[in-house]
């Protein structure tokens, strides 16, 4: 059932693409691979976060198809700002140029560029990739925690997961032990903001670090 908060989400990412004047062409870039997050109420992140970050997605990768087409194969995921490139280039001056186009689009507070330098994946691994990714997500729902489901973002790839998000350190870890433990998951890389507890909650949220 819709919610009238999600109906009005969604009106409002529409109205965003539009003024930020977006292909009228599907983005071809976002694979298989692309995060699993739906965009709640519950989420922690504020209704204009979430809009500006499904923007940075759209805008980023209608930008890098345009400018560098079939070639690559690319994955755009923003959280709270921070985007996530992921996927495979040809050459390294590829990687640097979608970083580049990325890092120009409206909004985007911070890049982590994790492309691999290689052949395309195969649609094989590419489904592979969705699969693991699904596993993961229903091993974390077993924590029962709202902050647990909805404070992050999910991206596989070539069996590598990469998570995203504003969690506490002990939320973290227990994240990061969970999606270890599914079957087929080569590495762990957390892109994670790392929020006070709770309880003394005076300091804002540390910067975003890359873990693998």
């Amino acid at each position: 059932m819709t919610t009238p908060t999600a109906s009005i989400l969604r009106v409002a990412i529409a109205a965003a693409a539009l003024v930020g004047g977006l292909s009228a062409c599907v983005p071809l870039v976002v694979g298989t691979g692309a995060a699993v997050g739906a965009m709640v109420a519950t989420d922690p992140r504020t209704t204009g976060t979430q809009v500006d970050d499904e923007g940075i997605e759209l805008r980023a990768s209608s930008r890098i198809t345009e400018a560098l087409g079939e070639k690559v194969h690319v994955n755009i995921t923003s959280y709270n700002r921070q985007a996530l490139i992921t996927g495979e280039v040809p050459t390294a001056a590829d990687s640097q140029r979608v970083q580049e186009i990325v890092q120009g689009v409206q909004n985007v507070k911070s890049v982590v560029n994790a492309l691999g330098v290689m052949p395309n994946s195969t649609l094989s691994e590419r489904s592979n990739d969705t699969y693991i990714t699904g596993k993961v997500r229903a091993k974390l729902v077993d924590f029962g925690d709202p902050i647990a489901t909805n404070a992050f973002k999910i991206v596989t790839e070539r069996s590598e997961v990469y998570m995203l998000g504003r969690v506490t350190q002990y939320q973290a870890n227990q994240l990061t032990d969970a999606a270890r433990s599914i079957d087929g998951v080569r590495k762990v890389i957390r892109v994670f903001e790392i929020i006070p507890d709770p309880a003394p909650a005076k300091s804002g949220a540390q910067p975003a670090t890359v873990t693998r």
